[in-house]
């Protein structure tokens, strides 16, 4: 990465939008670490397949827990490390392709348990590893690697997709927007529940979405995104749903729900209520 820390370095195109998601993951942990007095090692970064993997190797000195999975399956592996260690704060970093693609069906169960993680997508709308395919983000009719005439699919919503399933922490963010995407991903470490951020970030060798999202006047492009208006109560979910589904992408926080039990409470209740059993009573119930 540099003279002082040469064994991690970041293979990413000039210009990725990652390299801003990995500096507001980096200033978000350093402050989650200050505020819960938490060691660094108590902190584990899962990734999966694709250009986000580099997440894994996150600071420099001494090191978050990196683990990498396999393609789409980030939060079956987040679930087991959470579930066996509730103690442990746990960060996703995935990508659309990745977490929305193969792994989109771990979504609707985790959101339904509430599972106590952090999920950090990265959405450049294609498979930016595998040389450009397109993703479930990848608008209609777009010509890619994988698409040659087009796109016959139109996009899905992540932002309405997630508050349908029942996640209970989103905010949308921009990977140039370093400060703001910090404060959302402190936030949403410290939010008890699923907690999702969603990070617009660009791919600079196969769908360089750049220029559409901030804009450009000379040239009479209107920017995509927005802010979330700061009336907005992110308590309001119905309020939530119709800043998700307006036109353009919103940038902030547009929903938590820190009243719900997460996923590791209920189970530590019924775990108590159910009681546990001797090796002898264990033995007996497997009796024919």
């Amino acid at each position: 990465m540099n003279r002082r820390n040469p064994e991690y370095d970041f293979k990413w195109c000039p210009g990725c939008g990652d390299f801003g998601v990995r500096r507001a993951l980096e200033q978000a942990t350093e402050k989650y670490l200050i505020e819960t007095e938490m060691p660094v090692e108590a902190n584990v970064v899962v990734a999966g397949i694709g250009c986000s993997g580099n997440m894994v190797h996150l600071l420099e000195g001494p090191q978050p827990y990196g683990f990498h999975g396999v393609h789409g399956r980030t939060l079956p592996v987040a679930m087991g490390i959470k579930m066996s260690r509730p103690d442990l704060n746990v960060v996703i970093a995935a990508g659309d392709g990745d977490f929305l693609g193969i792994g989109f069906e771990h979504v609707g169960p985790q959101a339904a348990r509430n599972l106590n993680v952090t999920a950090v997508v990265m959405d450049n709308g294609v498979y930016g590893l595998t040389k450009g395919q397109s993703s479930p983000t990848t608008d209609l009719g777009v010509i890619t690697s994988s698409t040659p005439y087009g796109k016959a699919e139109v996009a899905i919503n992540p932002l309405s997709i997630y508050l349908t399933m029942g996640v209970s922490y989103l905010a949308s963010a921009m990977s140039t927007k370093i400060k703001d995407m910090t404060s959302l991903i402190l936030n949403a470490m410290m939010h008890p529940g699923f907690s999702v951020v969603h990070v617009q970030s660009p791919c600079t060798e196969f769908n360089d979405t750049y220029e559409l999202l901030k804009g450009n006047r000379k040239k009479g492009i209107e920017p995509v995104a927005w802010s979330v208006p700061d009336g907005h109560d992110p308590e309001d979910i119905e309020a939530a749903f119709r800043i998700a589904t307006s036109d353009g992408i919103p940038m902030g926080l547009l929903y938590k729900d820190a009243s719900r039990p997460t996923f590791d409470r209920q189970i530590a209740g019924l775990t108590e209520k159910a009681g546990a059993k001797s090796a002898a009573e264990l033995m007996e119930s497997y009796a024919i």
